[in-house]
């Protein structure tokens, strides 16, 4: 029965075994060892693309804030001379201004954001100035 000629021969050379033991545990520890160092990466990686997350989220909402604002400005600028063009019945004055508003609300805040590298120029130059 060579089953049993095998398995006599494992348990009869205890030294093998003990080696084996050691070599198998040492393996263990080495890739422990290295699956550690690997989690301490990707936390690491983590961490990087949540700062740089977070950094693009608020420079996004920094230019919308301000986009946003300027329009609303714009908006009410736009509307006071509406006012004043009906008051004076000044028809042409009236008519551009109205084509204007026009003009204002079909263009998009977003149009910019294609090239955010742009857009972080702009946040970052106290001087940039805003125009919708």
């Amino acid at each position: 029965m060579p089953v049993k000629k095998f398995v006599m021969e494992q348990f009869t050379n205890p030294v093998q075994s003990i080696q084996e033991m050691v070599s198998a545990y040492t393996e263990y520890l080495k890739i422990a060892e290295e699956e550690k160092t690997k989690r301490r990466d990707i936390e690491a990686w983590e961490k990087t693309t949540i700062t740089q997350i977070h950094a693009q989220r608020d420079l996004l909402i920094g230019y919308l804030d301000r986009s946003f604002d300027e329009r609303a400005k714009n908006f009410h600028a736009l509307f006071t001379i509406v006012d004043s063009a009906i008051a004076s019945g000044n028809n042409e004055q009236l008519a551009f201004t109205l084509n204007s508003i026009t003009e204002l609300a079909k263009s998009s805040p977003f149009k910019d954001l294609a090239n955010l590298n742009n857009v972080r120029a702009a946040l970052d130059d106290p001087d940039h100035e805003w125009e919708f």
